[in-house]
């Protein structure tokens, strides 16, 4: 059974940084996604199994960074001048090797329990 393990997140200063972890069970691509409350979930980033490409949305580009370590089937986000914006729940999320629309939330398949992210003024 696939399992996504996510890690970091939590309370920052706007400005400041936090980063977040997701562990696989298996190889796949993978994206981050997140929900703001009332709010649809969002594309947040998305990086292929071989480390590229690394994908992001315009909200983020310049601040996030994705990256991976496949030796311990691990994708990190590193985000950078956080604003009280990005305050969400954020998951991880992995899509099958063949196929993947990677802004699309219906390519993934398999999903992470979420972590909250809260940005203060």
């Amino acid at each position: 059974q696939v399992q996504l393990v996510q890690s970091g997140g939590g309370l920052v200063q706007a400005g400041g940084s936090l980063r977040l972890s997701c562990t696989a069970s298996e190889r796949f691509h993978m994206g981050w996604f997140r929900q703001a409350p009332g709010k649809q979930r969002e594309f947040v980033s998305a990086i292929g199994w071989i480390g590229a490409p690394r994908l992001y949305s315009d909200s983020v580009k310049g601040r996030f960074t994705v990256s991976r370590d496949n030796d311990v089937k691990t994708v990190h986000l590193q985000m950078n001048s956080l604003k009280p914006e990005d305050t969400a729940v954020y998951y991880c999320a992995a899509a099958e090797l063949g196929g993947w629309k990677a802004k699309e939330f219906q390519s993934y398949k398999h999903w992470g329990q979420g972590t909250q992210v809260t940005v203060s003024l």
